[in-house]
């Protein structure tokens, strides 16, 4: 009995968090560059079920039995969200389309695929570069990018977007609205439309699996180590990778498909709740009328 109990109880607590994985995704629709977060569940190791005198060689197995279930990882989806015009110079997007080794692969909706071995590889995706606050690079679709009182670029969390050298772009002593941005990250003088070489070309970096990073907040990922940072490379001509000046990337979250998922979670949230509650008078039962003395 108490095994029921447990599960019904692991289940309140995994639909608890996949309701508030679904209201997060809900509360940044509106975020650049957002990617929806999906949380995984997964159950408890499984026990075999067996007749009695399962040491013998002829016993027959029943079946087996989940002892329970627990969200294990939120893991984000980093498809392409669609572009909103803003026509501000200092907005960015990024348009990628990339293909992995195999050019042949047909992604599915979350950038999974499977080769002819039965290997399970992920779309490559394209990010802006920044440098945080403590000088670790970091990776970004959150393209809405302000000019500070240095003349550097930076993020909405003040974090310094990089050039191909590695070093924050400076603009100097420009405005924002002077420069352009071609497709591959060079900046152009809007007016006379020579290149302006003095300004480093935006660093694109090209990560062959996007679900390597973890997601650090303000829209910023990383690495959780040095080794898997060195399979990140910038993108070069043979990259289907475009920057949007004047656009920005919109959250990848179906507004829709949102509030189905956060609904189903409540209702399976309260069926564990009944059956806990239906535990809980079966134990009182137990203890005050079946053990009474008569």
């Amino acid at each position: 009995m108490l095994r029921g109990l447990y599960s019904a109880a692991s289940g309140m607590m995994t639909q608890q968090r996949r309701h508030d994985t679904v209201t997060n995704n809900i509360a940044n629709l509106n975020t650049p560059g957002y990617k929806q977060v999906n949380a995984a569940a997964r159950a408890f190791p499984e026990m075999l079920i067996a007749l009695v005198g399962a040491d013998n060689p002829g016993a027959k197995s029943i079946g087996q039995l989940n002892m329970g279930v627990f969200s294990e990882e939120s893991i984000p989806l980093f498809m392409q969200g669609d572009l909103r015009q803003t026509q501000s110079a200092s907005d960015f997007a990024l348009v990628a389309d990339l293909t992995g080794a195999d050019p042949n692969l047909v992604f599915d909706a979350s950038g999974k695929a499977v080769t002819q071995d039965g290997e399970v590889v992920f779309k490559p995706q394209a990010f802006f570069t920044v440098r945080d606050g403590n000088g670790e690079t970091r990776y970004t679709r959150d393209g809405k990018f302000t000019v500070n009182a240095n003349g550097n670029l930076q993020a909405g969390d003040g974090s310094l977007v990089l050039g191909v050298d590695g070093q924050p772009i400076d603009i100097g002593d420009r405005a924002i609205g002077e420069l352009s941005v071609n497709g591959r990250g060079e900046w152009f003088n809007a007016t006379t439309g020579e290149l302006v070489f003095d300004i480093e070309q935006l660093l694109i970096t090209r990560i062959e699996n996007p679900n390597l990073l973890i997601k650090e907040g303000n829209g910023n990922f990383r690495f959780a180590n040095e080794e898997d940072a060195a399979a990140a490379r910038p993108v070069n001509d043979t990259d289907d990778v475009e920057v949007r000046q004047g656009y920005l990337e919109r959250s990848n979250v179906d507004p829709s498909q949102a509030m189905v998922d956060m609904m189903a979670a409540a209702r399976a949230y309260e069926a564990n709740q009944k059956v806990i509650q239906f535990y809980d008078k079966s134990l009182e039962k137990t203890v005050n009328e079946v053990g009474r003395v008569q």
